[in-house]
Formats: C-alpha cells, sequence, structure tokens
C-alpha cells in the first residue's frame, strides 16, 4: 500500500490529480485508520489505465465508463473512440505523407508544389470542417 505522495509520485503527477479523479469516482482507494488515502496495487493500474487513456484521448468520463464494472453504455462509448482513433489515424498517416514529401520535394517554395497542395487539397475546398474543432485546444476542461 502506498500513500498519496508515493503513489503520485510513482506516475510523475501531482496529488491533487490523484485527488481530483476520486472525486470524479475513477478511483476508490481504502483509507487508513487516521483516514488517510492508501493506493493498492490495484488502484496503481487503475491510475495507469487512466493514463493511458488519457494519452489516447478519452475524456475522464469516458474513462469512467471504461472503468465501471457494469457500465450499460460501454460498448457505445468505446465503439465511439474507436472511430475517433481511426479518424486521428488517418489524419497522421496523411501528416505523415506530406511530411515526408516535404522532405524529399525539390521544389524551392514548397506551397506551389502541386504534389504537396494535394495533401491540403480538403482544407482548401472546406471540406476538412473537422480541423478547427480538433485542433483548437479546449477553453473549458480542466487540465487534469
Amino acid at each position: 500500500m502506498k500513500s498519496i505522495g508515493e503513489a503520485a509520485a510513482r506516475f510523475g503527477l501531482d496529488t491533487h490529480v490523484l485527488r481530483y479523479w476520486e472525486d470524479e469516482g475513477l478511483l476508490h482507494p481504502d483509507r487508513d485508520a487516521g483516514g488517510r488515502r492508501r493506493y493498492s496495487d490495484d488502484d496503481s493500474v487503475r491510475i495507469a489505465i487512466i493514463l493511458r487513456n488519457k494519452a489516447a484521448g478519452m475524456s475522464l468520463e469516458q474513462i469512467r465508463v471504461l472503468l465501471e464494472r457494469d457500465a450499460p453504455d460501454r460498448h457505445r462509448v468505446l465503439e465511439e473512440h474507436i472511430a475517433e482513433l481511426d479518424r486521428r489515424a488517418a489524419d497522421i498517416a496523411e501528416a505523415r505523407a506530406m511530411t515526408e514529401h516535404a522532405l524529399r520535394c525539390r521544389s524551392h517554395d514548397i506551397t506551389q508544389c502541386p504534389r504537396f497542395r494535394s495533401h491540403v487539397s480538403d482544407v482548401l475546398s472546406g471540406e476538412a470542417q473537422w480541423l478547427l474543432v480538433h485542433t483548437e485546444p479546449p477553453r473549458d476542461r480542466p487540465a487534469n
């Protein structure tokens, strides 16, 4: 069993993050006789799951559903997240192709290269409406 400070240090987090996740229902550490939080190995697994899924773009609400034993909408949430990961993977693949072309392109002005321009044609045509939604930082979500 680890104290909150030990558990936070193990994952490179501030202790307030673990308290916040507990307030959000993601963690349920035991308490000792003095009321201090005690984190078990199972709690460490939950913290690792939270961190990995936050890195993959899941919201805390989605992670809460993932961690609930009998969440009725778990499959829906996970299917939506898989669709989002697929969209992000396609974006990354396009960005990689664009970067690889820019690396090898002999044009002195990359913006004038027709092949390079093809990588941004959806943005130029207005088809890529999702772009601003997914590239602008959120203004109303807490950082943890």
